[in-house]
């Protein structure tokens, strides 16, 4: 007993003089609790819901009122016309369009079938599916209750009011969940293989002391900084390759865009990971911090706050705005637009410019840090 009370001793000796490591076991688990506890809950609510109202009755604005109500359904904009329900499910303004056709109301009176029009952006499947379930369960209730007040009218002389609903699922018909994770992986894919692989690649060798070999020779920073991300931006762009080889032949889910963008906006992303890898390299000291800083501070919150597992409009709205520094939340709208919907940059440059800016402040920053650090 007396020697495993020394080993005791000694291990809480050294790990409290790693002051870094000591601070990222007692904040990880507080700072992971506080995110899960908010950010990630597979409630679907608020779903952006665009409105196509042609027949602006009584009974028409009931009902999207209905929709509004329940707290599923947050109404983002009316349209004068069906065509540019395209443009605001691609650009993901909108995640479900309503359409209401002439006659709506007239038709509710007479007690013929009143069609009605519900259309889901199935890239998103786990919203799409909640939200199309949600849709016909307010539909339901609604014929309901226009059912017992032309009953309280006109007693049962008249046929009961009925609405024919014709539900449409596009960019993923079938909401296949993996034509949803596929593209998914591939952001997961990158970050975790450049990020990860650069901060341990990099401690390795500051650990091993090569790192100051290389230092004291000629060796100027800049060529160092290259020769050192070289290697992981080439594995991340074969990985690129590979990911959309096997997502064509064995998910049968080939690229709908173009290829050469998904590459291009893919070295974009790739700047914003090599450089937090960098970055994350420059404050561990060994390769047990590096791996417990990027997984617990960096891809973990991605993950949660990008839109991969839990719905990003479903979150409280702190969180929702903390999202929008998630690079990886773009490159998803990316791929699942290039993959998925076909869309070009003429849709995606929003997602492309921040991208951008992150990539180039986020490795820029990275870059001079390391130099300094070296210098």
């Amino acid at each position: 007993m007396r020697v495993i009370r020394h080993i005791i001793r000694k291990e809480f000796l050294q790990l409290f003089r790693d002051k870094q490591m000591l601070r990222v076991s007692l904040i990880a688990p507080v700072f992971q609790l506080i995110v899960l506890g908010y950010a990630a809950t597979f409630d679907v609510k608020d779903i952006p819901l665009v409105i196509v109202d042609q027949d602006h009755s009584t009974s028409s604005r009931q009902l999207v009122r209905d929709f509004e109500s329940t707290g599923y359904f947050k109404v983002v904009g009316y349209l004068d016309r069906i065509g540019k329900i395209d443009g605001q499910l691609d650009d993901g303004h909108a995640s479900m369009a309503m359409v209401i056709p002439r006659n709506f109301d007239r038709d509710l009176g007479r007690g013929t079938p009143a069609p009605l029009q519900l259309i889901a952006d199935g890239s998103e499947t786990s919203s799409a599916t909640v939200g199309l379930n949600y849709a016909a369960i307010i539909v339901t209730r609604y014929s309901q209750q226009i059912l017992l007040q032309t009953l309280v009218r006109h007693g049962t002389r008249t046929l009961p009011a009925r609405i024919q609903t014709e539900f449409r699922v596009w960019y993923n018909p079938e909401l296949k969940s993996r034509n949803f994770m596929v593209p998914g992986v591939l952001g997961l894919l990158l970050m975790v293989m450049t990020m990860l692989l650069t901060s341990l690649a990099i401690v390795k060798e500051k650990e091993l002391g090569t790192l100051e070999q290389l230092i004291v020779t000629p060796i100027k920073s800049y060529q160092l900084v290259t020769g050192k991300l070289a290697p992981f931006l080439a594995i991340g762009l074969v990985d690129v390759f590979l990911v959309i080889a096997t997502a064509a032949f064995l998910f049968n889910l080939p690229v709908k865009g173009s290829e050469v963008l998904l590459v291009a906006l893919s070295l974009v992303f790739l700047m914003t990971t090599l450089g937090l890898g960098l970055f994350i390299s420059t404050i561990s000291r060994t390769q047990q911090q590096a791996m417990m800083t990027a997984i617990f501070f960096f891809m973990m919150p991605m993950i949660f706050f990008a839109g991969f597992v839990f719905p990003i409009e479903s979150m409280p709205t702190v969180f929702q705005y903390v999202s929008y520094l998630m690079p990886l939340r773009y490159y998803f709208v990316i791929v699942r637009g290039l993959f998925l919907k076909g869309v070009g940059l003429d849709i995606l440059w929003p997602q492309a410019a921040a991208l951008l800016l992150f990539g180039v402040t986020i490795l820029g920053l990275s870059v001079a840090r390391f130099q300094k650090k070296i210098g």
